[in-house]
């Protein structure tokens, strides 16, 4: 299904329109400002695996960032009237607004925004796909995924981050239910509303033997029928607002991410300071001669005799200096590690801002939904009261 991505920003903006089904990639017009204020429009295609591509460059270059999430590739949390093919128009039409969202997301970040890779994801035609791999961010991709993968305890976690884990987990939790109760409501409106439909048939069967009834039963049955009908748009506009929160569901992930790079970051640094310790201690027991605990070396030293003067001072010589780069890399490490702190939380209390206004918008506009269906249903039992009253 070709599909279009609209976005705005100062760099491009995205625009374009659906075509038939048959196609899987995504349509991007992209303009360009020049100088003189003209717009100079170019069309671009991406496949959604282009997308993913992207995202994951993003991952690897911006570590400390909330990395917005692209929609699902296959329907979750579908109740059963809909389907779940990822190739059904319906879905397919989500999918699109979903990265349309992805894209604006990126955009609207600061950061993101200004990376020359997503520039050129917006507007370049033929070779983008060389032009991120020429950047070796899957190298780098595999080696963060094999590091994230390994198992670590860290023994000095920042307790923001700790929490912020914690939250994911829980935040996880409450929507994946929600989303689990939308469904099984679907399932039941859809029944309930359907169920209408009878009604207009045997009202319509009704007004057949009646004379004087006739005529009322029939416009009864009439709004019967609209009010069974009415369903279909209401679950489809409905499924749009459950979207909004599978992004944030998927969110979770992100922030895990962010969260897991921290915790590989103090592992590291304290890997780093472990071994500093270690190498000082090496350096004090061979300075004073006195062994602190039982070693391999202290050992051969007493079976083959102790080390002379001078190869005594070429060691320490040694050691300082291998104890002076390891304090480089230490130094470096924590600032590392502190820059990443402070970039990283910014980024958090960023995207918490972005759920709070979101999240509050989408409930609001579903609970409107929610009373707009519920007057729907008031206006159409109040024809049929006033075509029962005429009878």
């Amino acid at each position: 299904m070709a599909t279009p991505c609209s976005a705005v920003c100062e760099q491009a903006c995205l625009r374009g329109s659906q075509r038939g089904v048959g196609a899987d990639p995504i349509r991007l017009f992209s303009q360009t400002r020049f100088a003189d204020g003209v717009r100079d429009p170019t069309s671009v295609w991406r496949r959604y695996s282009e997308f993913e591509v992207l995202r994951n460059y993003l991952l690897v270059t911006h570590p400390h960032v909330v990395i917005p999430p692209l929609p699902e590739k296959r329907a979750e949390f579908v109740w059963h009237k809909l389907s779940a093919d990822n190739m059904d128009p319906d879905f397919v039409e989500r999918r699109r607004v979903g990265l349309e969202t992805f894209l604006l997301r990126v955009i609207e970040h600061l950061q993101l925004s200004q990376d020359p890779i997503v520039l050129s994801f917006l507007s370049q035609e033929n070779g983008w796909k060389e032009t991120v791999n020429n950047t070796e961010f899957q190298a780098k991709a595999d080696s963060l995924l094999k590091s994230l993968s390994a198992t670590f305890r860290v023994k000095s976690p920042d307790k923001r981050f700790v929490e912020l884990k914690r939250y994911c987990d829980e935040l996880h939790a409450i929507i994946s239910q929600i989303l689990k109760i939308q469904m099984r409501l679907a399932d039941r409106l859809y029944g309930i509303y359907k169920i209408h439909s009878n009604y207009g048939r045997v009202f319509s069967e009704w007004s057949a033997i009646e004379k004087d009834m006739g005529d009322g039963l029939q416009s009864a049955g009439h709004h019967m029928d609209v009010y069974a009908a009415s369903i279909d748009d209401m679950l489809e506009e409905e499924e749009h607002y459950a979207d909004h929160l599978k992004e944030f569901l998927y969110y979770t992930e992100s922030l895990r991410s962010v969260c897991s790079k921290h915790e590989l970051l103090q592992y590291e640094l304290e890997q780093l300071q472990y071994a500093l310790l270690a190498k000082k201690q090496q350096r004090e027991e061979l300075s004073t001669g006195m062994v602190r605990m039982f070693s391999l070396k202290g050992v051969t030293s007493k079976l083959f005799g102790q080390e002379t003067a001078e190869q005594r001072q070429s060691k320490l010589q040694l050691m300082d200096k291998e104890i002076a780069e390891d304090e480089r890399c230490v130094s470096a490490k924590t600032q590392e590690n502190r820059d990443f702190v402070e970039k990283a939380w910014k980024d958090v209390e960023r995207f918490q801002r972005q759920k709070y206004k979101d999240l509050k918008e989408t409930l609001r506009s579903y609970a409107t939904m929610q009373v707009n269906m519920c007057k729907k249903g008031i206006a159409v039992w109040t024809n049929a009261k006033e075509c029962f009253n005429k009878i």
